[in-house]
């Protein structure tokens, strides 16, 4: 069994939208959860995460979760949005740093990338991020599968 963690700020928008894409792949082995930085437990995805989401035909009923050493120890990779998210996870949780990437570092090999946050944005851009997300966790789980063997 693979398990995944996404991770971002609010745990509304881009994390939840990376997990309800990669659970919508229903890739046989794999687990997948989301959780943020500085998330409020119990919220639910941001409307227009939402939106777009059905826009797409992924149906993910999401509730958000504070980041905690429960989650981060039950992963095998954590993806973040930013790099200031994975310096702060590795921070806090200095026994996660192998397991801990920015998801445009594991996609792209670029360790500088982040996936800019819609927090309060239009639907367009909350398209955009998840365009985005889409063409990276495609590329993430072609790699894991060449990990994993």
């Amino acid at each position: 069994m693979t398990r995944i963690l996404f991770v971002c700020t609010g745990n509304t928008c881009r994390s939840p939208m990376a997990e309800a894409i990669l659970k919508n792949m229903k890739i046989e082995g794999m687990e997948v959860k989301s959780a943020g930085v500085s998330a409020v437990d119990g919220s639910k995805a941001s409307y227009q995460a939402r939106v777009v989401l059905e826009e797409q035909g992924i149906k993910h009923d999401h509730s958000s979760s504070f980041l905690t050493k429960e989650l981060v120890d039950w992963a095998d990779y954590i993806f973040t949005m930013t790099t200031s998210h994975k310096y702060m996870l590795m921070n806090q949780f200095p026994s996660s740093i192998e397991k801990v990437f920015t998801i445009k570092e594991f996609a792209f090999n670029n360790k500088n990338g982040n996936v800019s946050d819609p927090f309060g944005g239009t639907v367009e851009m909350y398209r955009e991020t998840y365009n985005e997300l889409n063409e990276m966790i495609k590329l993430i789980t072609q790699k894991m599968e060449l990990y994993n063997g």
